[in-house]
């Protein structure tokens, strides 16, 4: 037997308003006081019959809708009301408003969108609901300057990204502004990923795991300030696995970051870097299996990723690695490029090896392959000193020991890599 479809839409309004009303009636039973309750109206059938007049009068009226407009002014004037009274009371909430007004386009939405936006729609309401505690925790903690900061960086993205040329404008440098700026974007926002990842959603379960998602963000900043803690609380073997575990994730990083701009140059290094990765993490677990763990804060980085200091800066350095790596190919060929990769890993890798995977170089894939092994193998060794000199020898030379073989490996590995495939 099949249903006719407007009764099937009146049932599902229906439901979800009468189970909306009852999340509200939970949430005024947990956060609003008895001396509060007559600053608010509408209980569970209020809720319920709210959802049936909105469909009711969009059926109604289906051409001009003046009915159901008539019946959004007619929820919002008494509401309007009601708010007056708030505000004599020192009370300003409006967010049972809201939650009445969305109940409210149940019917509306069900008839013009597919179902699963209704469905979608009273998802949110519950989960928004529900999570009054956690928001007000969030809010306290976070810093809004950062959120200030990401909204900058959209903007500049959404706003001046389509208004960059996307024809090499630029002498000497084979890449469109266009792609230049899209370029520093994904990376800013894998970078900001792990960033956030690890202040907000992970900021103090343990060293290891700061190891582990500090290093989706920078594994050299969480090697430096690891290392310092090594310094301060001398004999954790937790601290080792977590610097080697910082320098595994940054294989991973790499390959990702490969796998969006290049593909077969993502493909390349899937073996050899997964391979490095997962020997590092087993590494770092036999430093971490008799430790005892500890749940101690650990701040890697104050600096959002997103800044747009940060982000010229990187820019910059992509622009002036572009060039560097064009001139040394071209005049030095393949040499040239392995002892630029080499020499590069001393320094932030990112922009050098975002050059070659975006820049049109006269070199095959397998040669920017191997140079970017040879470029995370020299990091790794810039690491290795970064731990001694930070952390002292006697705490942290099994760590430095350990990311100095693997910066070996990954060097001698991208030196011979042509004749291994």
């Amino acid at each position: 037997m099949n249903l006719n479809i407007d009764f099937v839409h009146f049932l599902v309004v229906t439901a979800f308003s009468f189970l909306v009303g009852l999340e509200v009636k939970s949430y005024r039973n947990q956060y609003i006081t008895p001396q509060e309750e007559s600053l608010f109206f509408g209980d569970v059938r209020t809720y319920s019959f709210v959802g049936i007049l909105g469909f009711i009068l969009f059926i109604i009226d289906s051409n001009l809708h003046i009915l159901y407009a008539s019946g959004f002014l007619s929820i919002t004037v008494l509401y309007a009301l009601l708010y007056y009274k708030n505000l004599q009371e020192n009370q300003r909430s409006i967010l049972l408003y809201i939650v009445m007004l969305l109940v409210y386009s149940f019917g509306s939405l069900i008839q013009i969108q597919p179902l699963w936006m209704t469905a979608l729609l009273y998802v949110s309401i519950v989960f928004i609901l529900n999570i009054n505690k956690g928001v007000e925790k969030f809010t306290h903690e976070i810093n809004i300057n950062e959120f200030e900061t990401l909204s900058k960086m959209i903007l500049l993205s959404v706003v001046i990204l389509p208004l960059l040329p996307d024809t090499k404008t630029i002498p000497y440098i084979p890449l469109s502004p266009f792609k230049i700026w899209l370029a520093v974007v994904v990376i800013s926002g894998i970078s900001y990923s792990g960033y956030i990842l690890q202040k907000y959603f992970f900021p103090s379960k343990g060293y290891y795991l700061t190891g582990i998602f500090g290093g989706s963000y920078s594994s050299t900043a969480t090697t430096v300030v690891l290392a310092r803690k090594a310094k301060q609380i001398q004999g954790y073997g937790v601290i080792d696995a977590a610097i080697i575990s910082a320098t595994s994730v940054m294989y991973l990083r790499l390959i990702i970051i490969a796998l969006i701009f290049n593909m077969d140059i993502g493909k390349n290094l899937i073996i050899p870097f997964v391979t490095l990765s997962l020997i590092g993490f087993l590494i770092s677990l036999v430093y971490l299996r008799n430790e005892q763990k500890t749940q101690e804060h650990v701040e890697i980085v104050d600096r959002n990723p997103l800044e747009l200091k940060t982000a010229f800066l990187f820019a910059f350095l992509f622009v002036a690695m572009i060039v560097l790596t064009h001139f040394v190919t071209k005049h030095y060929g393949t040499s040239g490029l392995e002892i630029l990769s080499f020499v590069v890993g001393f320094t932030d890798i990112d922009p050098f090896i975002l050059s070659i995977l975006t820049g049109k170089f006269s070199i095959v894939s397998t040669q920017i392959t191997a140079a970017i092994m040879i470029a995370a193998g020299s990091n790794n060794l810039l690491k290795a000193i970064y731990a001694i000199w930070f952390g002292g020898i006697k705490n942290t030379f099994k760590s430095a020991l350990w990311i100095s073989i693997l910066g070996i490996i990954t060097i001698v590995w991208g030196l011979y890599f042509e004749h291994i495939i």
